[in-house]
């Protein structure tokens, strides 16, 4: 039976395209009920995660890039304060966990890209990725245009960009040892005995070992000049170039609406929740704006903390765990310049272990669905492109990765890629 609107007309597809909020709307007392102390401890460790092993993503990738200390705090605030509103606000809406915060995989995209783009023109090439990524969303052709991106060359793309922290990883244990073989051995420690991981998250324990290795080491060396705790962050002005533009926004895109959030949707499901996948891509779009001019990476709904956020209680109140996550993730972004500062006056080593073993499971993900079974031969193009660091034109390896990963299975795994699009 059809359901007629108001004015006694069909619905319009507009109309079912988009997820509706829980009704009714949950007051202020049902959310302090359904908060326990599990989904507040939840909340804590999601937030805990997205603000060392993540963050580190950031500071590396912007310190190789030459930002400036300001730039990177401006960076974590917009990542941070605004994520973290959206956060509350559709955990709160939809009674469900909801994480949103940035494409981790698009941060690292564009320090390809910081060494020959000037910054403006980057922040420009985030506002045109807000505006395609929510164009995507409200006329409901994302599910179309990631049709036709087969998924392991996605990863295997995915994977080529990753790879530099392994390897910086790795680096590390040989060059500053004293730092990195503490902070592994905690985490493999942690990892390897679930139930002392789950009271202490492995990157957590890497992250408490490496300071305590730094401050023993006498290596620890913030900036005495600057007593800036709160945030100030900078309004930067887009410029749009089409080098940038070219460069840039696909990648960026296909991170935020096929890597994050195919992550994102699937730990939900999988928990039992079923999220608005439609609504969210809208979200990511519109949450992006704002957060490109304060010159943050595109927003997503995030798999590895929604992920911690369902790892226990009553489904029912696994939303309240998010909230708890959006409203710390706020202060985090309030206390951005402080917090910059204490995370960029330890040795790079420290910065790039703790960036590393963040990225460990993510690595490994986009190797297994890379190579697991269908379009293997554009997905090892895709990599090999994007590890090769080739720039025609100007434009970034990872582009050009998907490109001829694409084009490969297009050519060579035609029935890989027809089984892939359906």
């Amino acid at each position: 039976m059809t359901t007629l609107n108001d004015d006694g007309g069909a619905p319009s597809r507009f109309a079912h395209r988009f997820e509706r909020p829980a009704r009714p709307l949950t007051g202020p007392r049902d959310v302090l009920r359904d908060t326990t102390t599990e989904t507040a401890t939840n909340g804590l460790i999601g937030i805990v995660f997205s603000a060392t092993g993540p963050v580190a993503v950031i500071l590396a990738v912007g310190a190789q890039g030459g930002l400036s200390p300001a730039q990177l705090a401006s960076w974590i605030f917009g990542v941070f304060l605004l994520n973290g509103l959206l956060t509350v606000l559709a955990s709160w809406l939809y009674r469900q966990p909801l994480a949103f915060f940035w494409t981790i995989p698009g941060a690292v995209v564009v320090g390809g890209s910081l060494d020959h783009l000037p910054w403006p023109q980057v922040v420009g090439a985030f506002v045109a990725t807000a505006l395609l990524i929510l164009v995507l969303g409200l006329t409901g052709l994302v599910r179309t245009v990631m049709a036709a991106l087969p998924m392991p060359v996605v990863m295997a793309m995915v994977a080529g960009v990753f790879l530099r922290f392994g390897l910086d990883l790795v680096h590390s244990l040989g060059l500053d040892p004293g730092i990195a073989v503490p902070m592994v051995a905690v985490f493999l420690l942690l990892s390897a005995f679930p139930a002392l991981g789950r009271r202490i998250p492995p990157i957590l324990g890497a992250l408490v070992v490496g300071a305590v290795a730094v401050a023993v080491s006498g290596r620890f060396t913030p900036d005495t000049e600057s007593t800036t705790w709160f945030a100030s962050p900078l309004l930067q002005a887009p410029q749009f170039s089409w080098q940038a533009i070219l460069e840039l926004v696909v990648p960026l895109a296909v991170t935020v609406l096929v890597v994050q959030n195919g992550q994102g949707v699937a730990v939900l499901r999988q928990a039992g929740h079923e999220p608005p996948t439609n609504v969210s891509t809208v979200l990511c779009g519109l949450w992006s704006l704002p957060a490109a001019l304060f010159g943050a990476v595109s927003t997503c709904l995030t798999g590895p903390t929604n992920a911690l956020l369902v790892a226990s209680g009553e489904r029912g109140r696994q939303y309240t765990a998010a909230i708890v996550c959006g409203l710390l993730a706020m202060l985090v972004g309030l206390f951005a310049p402080a917090f910059v500062r204490l995370m960029l006056a330890t040795p790079e080593s420290f910065i790039a272990v703790l960036g590393g073993l963040a990225m460990l499971r993510a690595l490994q993900t986009a190797f297994v669905t890379a190579f697991r079974s269908r379009c293997t031969l554009g997905a090892l193009v895709a990599f090999l492109v994007t590890v090769s660091g080739v720039s025609p034109l100007n434009l970034s390896a990872a582009f050009w990765g998907l490109v001829a990963g694409v084009a490969i299975s297009l050519l060579l795994e035609r029935a890989d890629y027809a089984a892939e699009r359906s």
